[in-house]
């Protein structure tokens, strides 16, 4: 009795495996805030981490790519203060950036 060749299930095993990881993942965030109660304290951290999460990813960028991305992300925050507008901040955003870049920025 000959075992089948398992050289060609090493990829399919590693995408399953990160598969489950990524799902285990996700889903344990839920079971664990069911054990947390509410409190207006913990409401007020979540409410400030999504601006936690962009500001964490954003910021590396500016400093990394210069004053060209922080005028774009201070006009697309302008934008989005004045219109709401998501699309609109994003193009406005790419122009700033764009001009910026032209200028020698």
């Amino acid at each position: 009795m000959t075992l089948p060749d398992l050289a060609g299930w090493g990829a399919w095993a590693a995408i399953a495996a990160m598969a489950i990881a990524t799902y285990l993942c996700r889903i344990s965030g839920v079971v664990l805030m069911g054990f947390i109660p509410l409190t207006p304290h913990v409401r007020r951290g979540l409410a400030a981490l999504p601006g936690s999460i962009v500001v964490a990813t954003v910021l590396p960028l500016v400093e990394r790519l210069g004053l060209a991305a922080a005028l774009a992300l201070l006009a697309a925050i302008g934008s989005m203060v004045l219109r709401r507008s998501e699309l609109l901040a994003l193009v406005v955003g790419m122009v700033v950036v764009s001009l910026a870049r032209a200028f020698g920025l």
